[in-house]
């Protein structure tokens, strides 16, 4: 923007004061535009793999949460699955670039942890989304799902709709060193009322979250354990490859799972999972990169965990476990 003649006569001494002085005289600018531009700082996004929908928007929408503030902004990502190596060379890059924050999604839990505290130390405001560090307190705040309580509500779900039928439970999970598939499997039995081993569990497999490993441990335990009636799944992915296997099998399996992906609720409208909780990576991202503008601009850093919420999906709803339908579950799904 030019300078106009009045500040053009200001010493280089005073330069700056007559400029916060002058804001908005002869330059048509509003009251406390020259402000806000000062509060203008870089902040850097740190996601896992944006082939997957989930971390995608999750990142989409800490990109455009930050740019609608007037934030300028770096990102990156990882490569694999448990790619710390690569987070921790971004973080170190935009620590000397001077980034004021940073949102991360930490790929692995403890390894994070060193860089993180540099940052911190630095004076950098650091939050966790999606998944926290270990121990949490190592970022200033955690921005992600209750995944124990959407275990909850699944587990909850699951029992009412078998109401007196014995039931004979299926536990597809992910890697339970993996803190969110944890959280979910021990909610699921919590909600469902049941302790780890329990003679209602008629079996349990690893999967990589995927459809076509989800399918081969359904197929599997379903041989091992014919009389299996309720699947619980780590994930959408999974859940919808158990149904191929139970289709396959001709069996009558009630199918429950996480994640409230636009696919995965159409499973619902479509009888293939019969019930899934969802969750709001478009509302993480947004949250995270707020609660990093406040601490920068007001001196107000978060701490804690913060939920950013859980709603359960089917279009068979039990009393006393809220839920809504998979048309509302449409209007506010993410992914494909």
């Amino acid at each position: 923007m030019p300078e106009s003649e009045t500040t053009r006569s200001c010493s280089t001494a005073v330069r700056a004061g007559c400029v916060i002085l002058l804001a908005g005289v002869g330059a048509g600018l509003a009251p406390g535009a020259v402000q806000a531009e000062e509060k203008k700082f870089l902040i850097g996004i740190v996601e896992l793999q944006l082939a997957n929908p989930f971390f995608g928007r999750l990142e989409k929408s800490a990109v455009d949460t930050a740019k609608k503030h007037g934030l300028d902004v770096i990102t990156a990502e990882a490569n694999t699955a448990g790619d710390s190596a690569t987070q921790i060379a971004a973080i170190e890059n935009m620590v000397n670039r001077g980034v004021k924050g940073i949102t991360l999604d930490p790929a692995n839990a403890t390894a994070l942890v060193p860089i993180v505290k540099k940052a911190r130390d630095a004076g950098i405001v650091v939050v966790t989304t999606n998944t926290s560090l270990a121990p949490m307190t190592a970022a200033d705040a955690a921005y992600e799902t209750d995944n124990l309580q959407a275990g909850v509500l699944i587990g909850q779900w699951a029992k009412a709709t078998m109401g007196s039928k014995p039931a004979h439970v299926a536990m597809l999970d992910y890697d339970l060193a993996d803190k969110t598939a944890k959280a979910r499997h021990d909610g699921f039995l919590e909600g469902f009322g049941v302790t780890e081993g329990a003679p209602q569990i008629a079996g349990s497999a690893l999967t990589m979250g995927n459809a076509e490993t989800g399918q081969t441990a359904t197929e599997n335990l379903l041989s091992a354990h014919p009389d299996i009636n309720v699947i619980y799944t780590i994930n959408e992915p999974a859940a919808q490859g158990a149904f191929f296997a139970i289709k396959k099998a001709r069996r009558d399996v009630l199918v429950t799972s996480i994640d409230g992906s636009c696919s995965g609720v159409r499973s619902v409208a479509d009888g293939t999972i019969g019930a899934t909780v969802m969750q709001f990576p478009i509302r993480m991202g947004q949250m995270a990169v707020e609660a990093v503008i406040k601490a920068v601009n007001d001196g107000l850093k978060p701490s804690g965990f913060h939920n950013t919420g859980t709603v359960l999906i089917t279009d068979h709803p039990v009393a006393d476990v809220d839920s809504r339908d998979s048309k509302w579950g449409l209007e506010n799904c993410w992914g494909d």
